[in-house]
C-alpha cells in the first residue's frame, strides 16, 4: 500500500512450494535445505518466465540463496541492485526480521530499498513516501 501499487500489480512467490516439515515436538519455521530449494527451483523459474517481471525483490537470505545461489549476510547484500537472468533484483530484509527487530532504523533500511525499486520502475515518489521512518 505504501508504495501505491494495486494488488494486481504485485506477484508474490516463494522459493519452496510447500512448508518444510519440522522435527516432532518442535514448532515454527525452519530454513529449507539446499536439496529442497533445488527441487522447487524449476517451478519458481517457470513462474518468473511466465510473469516476466520488470523488477524482482528478494526478501531475506533464503530468497537470495534460492534465486542467485549466493550466501552472505543481509547487511552485505541488501540495498544494492543485483540481477537474475537480466531482471533487476533488489535484496532486502525478510518481513519476519522486521517483526523481531522493530527498530525504526531497520524499517527505514527496507523502505530505502523499496524507494530504489520505485525509482527503477519510474514510479512517482511523494515527499511523504520519502520521509517514512525518519
Amino acid at each position: 500500500k505504501a508504495m501505491n501499487f494495486a494488488r494486481e500489480e504485485v506477484y508474490i512467490a516463494n522459493i519452496l512450494k510447500c512448508r518444510p516439515d519440522t522435527p516432532p515436538g518442535s514448532f515454527g519455521n525452519r530454513a529449507p535445505t539446499p536439496t529442497e530449494m533445488q527441487t522447487c527451483r524449476p517451478y519458481l523459474v517457470e513462474q518468473i518466465d511466465v510473469i516476466q517481471p520488470k523488477v524482482l525483490v528478494a526478501l531475506g537470505a533464503v530468497a537470495v540463496e534460492g534465486l542467485l545461489g549466493m550466501r552472505g549476510t543481509m547487511r552485505e547484500l541488501r540495498g544494492r541492485w543485483h540481477a537474475y537472468n537480466g531482471i533487476p533484483l533488489m535484496i532486502t530484509y525478510h518481513p519476519a526480521y522486521l517483526l523481531r527487530n522493530q527498530a525504526p532504523s531497520e524499517k527505514r533500511k527496507v523502505w530505502e530499498d523499496m524507494l530504489q525499486v520505485l525509482e527503477r520502475l519510474e514510479r512517482p515518489i511523494t515527499e511523504r513516501q520519502r520521509n517514512y521512518f525518519l
